[in-house]
């Protein structure tokens, strides 16, 4: 039974609204659409999609261990990347499952560049990049995104909305811009930490 249903039909505010979506993003753990929270709290999805840009906002802006992940379609309750080291420490997480500094060039690669062929990141990187670019399709952080209109038709690849949800970052704009080889953001050398 939705709370709709128990106010009796009555449509809910957008006070009530807050404190219904955060109880359902907290208990799935995963991203949830914004039709899915609309079917279940009588609400038109752009109202739970305007709902959400304010409480990731206000979560943004306010002391908290947990902010809001908001994509196109889904939204996504999750823990402050600052806040890594203690988690793991608490829950007795060890670090595992990073990507090779290979993936995470050839990842940096396709995220300021995409689409893109695999030859274009073999031309960037100077080596093979095959196993690397099956390697983070498997992982769904790339995915094949359209044909080249060329001769042989190659695969072009593109980031996934699980590379934004991975990496802490609600669109692709949100990447560090890059100009001549250091980030706008710090002037500092572009490394693969700073493009990601």
């Amino acid at each position: 039974m939705s709370e709709l249903d128990m106010k009796g039909g009555v449509p809910l505010t957008d006070e009530e609204l807050v404190p219904a979506i955060e109880a359902v993003l907290f208990a799935a753990g995963h991203p949830i659409t914004y039709e899915k929270l609309s079917a279940v709290l009588g609400a038109p999805a752009y109202t739970i999609k305007s709902v959400v840009s304010e409480m990731a906002k206000e979560y943004e802006n306010a002391r908290r261990g947990i902010m809001i992940l908001t994509f196109e379609s889904s939204c996504q309750l999750c823990t402050k990347e600052i806040y890594a080291p203690t988690i793991r420490e608490a829950l007795g997480i060890t670090r595992g499952g990073n990507l090779s500094a290979s993936s995470m060039e050839v990842l940096a690669i396709i995220a300021y560049n995409q689409p893109c062929t695999r030859a274009y990141v073999d031309t960037v990187r100077g080596v093979d990049s095959g196993y690397a670019v099956s390697s983070l399709c498997e992982k769904e952080l790339i995915r094949k995104s359209g044909k080249l209109d060329v001769p042989g038709r190659p695969n072009l690849y593109s980031t996934t909305e699980n590379f934004l949800r991975v990496f802490g970052l609600s669109s692709i704009d949100e990447l560090p811009a890059v100009s001549g080889g250091k980030t706008e953001n710090d002037g500092e050398a572009l490394t693969l930490e700073t493009l990601i």
